[in-house]
């Protein structure tokens, strides 16, 4: 809006509707929902304050009076999502629960496709998001470390997640795109370079298929990954 005062603002330090007049017709939940629907549908391209204001039947420039800016419609989508966070009593096994999270969290990724796009620490301290970092939090609560470090240890958990996420829905979608199914390509790729390799000239690459022809495990790989971070901040001598 052009006569939106030039200094940062904080969504959640807004009231749920700016100006004078009756009551709100939605909430910011409701808005979140519908922009949330859009991008689930369409991606988050899809998101405008245009089409979520005709996913609600308002106008457009009412709906200014709720969410002032896309980019805090962003950071409604990315709150309402957050929310879907489950939280349970920490175990006790720090690890365990840690690597709950993050696969809860992968889940929720693929859930939402979009999500990956709009993780960001500017996102990070919505009420959900806080809810989900305190739950982090607790879990971690058996590691003798200072908080800086445990929120360390969440956000390297979190750029994991995002980066391998990431990854496979770059995947899917490029197999979507395909003439042929992802079994076809797979076995051409694979029968091409066993040929290259055959030649001698990649010994390295041949002793390595020997030892794992394949084919490769994703899952396993995630779990690799989640336990790696996880051992950096493991105390020295924590055998859990």
């Amino acid at each position: 809006m052009a006569d939106r005062a030039a200094v940062p603002e904080v969504i959640w330090a807004r009231p749920e509707r700016a100006g004078r007049g009756p009551k709100p017709a939605y909430s910011r939940a409701d808005i979140a929902a519908a922009a949330v629907r859009i991008a689930d549908g369409g991606g988050l391209d899809a998101v405008s304050m245009r089409h979520v204001a005709a996913e609600l039947g308002c106008g457009t420039m009412s709906l200014y009076n709720y969410v002032p800016r896309k980019e805090d419609l962003y950071e409604l989508m990315v709150d309402a999502v957050s929310g879907e966070h489950e939280e349970w009593e920490p175990s006790g096994d720090w690890r365990a629960d840690m690597i709950r999270v993050a696969h809860q969290t992968r889940t929720l990724m693929h859930r939402h496709p979009w999500l990956p796009r709009l993780m960001s620490p500017v996102y990070g301290f919505s009420p959900n998001a806080l809810k989900y970092l305190e739950h982090c939090l607790a879990c971690l609560d058996p590691v003798e470390a200072t908080y800086g470090t445990k929120m360390q240890l969440v956000g390297l958990l979190n750029g994991v997640v995002t980066m391998y996420v990431t990854n496979e829905l770059a995947t899917a979608e490029r197999s979507r795109s395909l003439p042929w199914s992802e079994e076809q390509e797979n076995a051409v790729r694979i029968a091409y370079l066993g040929s290259q390799i055959a030649g001698g000239a990649y010994p390295r690459m041949a002793a390595a298929f020997l030892e794992d022809p394949g084919p490769i495990d994703l899952d396993a790989v995630f779990d690799m990954a989640l336990g790696k971070v996880l051992d950096a901040f493991a105390p020295r001598g924590d055998g859990s």
